[in-house]
């Protein structure tokens, strides 16, 4: 009896914690837009929208003000996309269950990365408009699905909650070490293609950390989850 509650107890505190990273890394980074383009600029996105024009004295100068609206609009449509979306996430959650809702969240990760991974060279740079919208939906899918795990932690699970949703707003952080990643040699696709790698931590949490369907509040004694068939003991 006690191994089992300790069994339980290990892999309650290790869905947290995994958990809290894969928000911290990967659900809200697109609020870390502004840092992105840095870098995109440096790689020539838009680039074509620049041209020479005439100020003072006569001097040459450029003119990318095009070019900052392509990203302006970018991150504009990708604010709405954002909030738009969490309604129609909520629904496929509540009607499918943790495991295809994150299965998809997966999956849109991967378009989405492998989406900006191709706009490179920046005669491709059209695909970002549909990248970081996609980056938006899925990431809410992440922050809906770990929510949830508040549950497990009857007493503490608004302190849970919370913990997550500033996570989830702290994983802008994520360009911002990319565009440094980038200051020192470091390419776009390479940080792109670890990103995509990593969505094997996301599989595995997906069948071992989380329940096919969702985690009950109250939660009944001895709730089993993960690669076990979610019973009550």
């Amino acid at each position: 009896m006690q191994v089992l509650e300790k069994k339980l107890s290990v892999r309650r505190c290790l869905t947290f914690v995994t958990g809290l990273v894969e928000c911290l890394c990967f659900a809200g980074v697109v609020f870390g837009w502004a840092s992105l383009v840095f870098v995109l600029k440096e790689d020539g996105y838009f680039s074509s929208l620049c041209f020479n024009t005439t100020g003072v004295n006569d001097t040459q100068k450029l003119d990318c003000s095009a070019q900052d609206e392509q990203f302006s609009l970018i991150f504009t449509i990708t604010s709405f996309i954002n909030n738009f979306f969490a309604l129609p996430n909520g629904f496929l959650f509540d009607h499918f269950g943790t495991t295809v809702a994150r299965l998809l969240a997966i999956l849109n990760k991967l378009l989405r990365l492998f989406l900006i991974f191709f706009s490179f060279p920046s005669a491709l740079s059209f695909l970002l408009f549909l990248a970081l919208p996609l980056l938006a939906i899925g990431g809410i899918l992440f922050l809906i699905t770990n929510m949830q795990i508040g549950n497990l932690f009857d007493s503490r699970r608004s302190t849970i909650i919370n913990l997550y949703n500033g996570a989830f707003d702290s994983s802008s952080a994520l360009f911002l070490i990319i565009k440094l990643l980038h200051e020192s040699g470091v390419s776009l696709r390479t940080s792109f293609l670890f990103l995509s790698a990593c969505s094997v931590v996301h599989i595995l949490r997906t069948f071992f950390l989380l329940p096919r369907t969702f985690i009950p509040h109250p939660l009944p004694d001895r709730y089993a989850y993960g690669c076990e068939q979610t019973s009550w003991v």
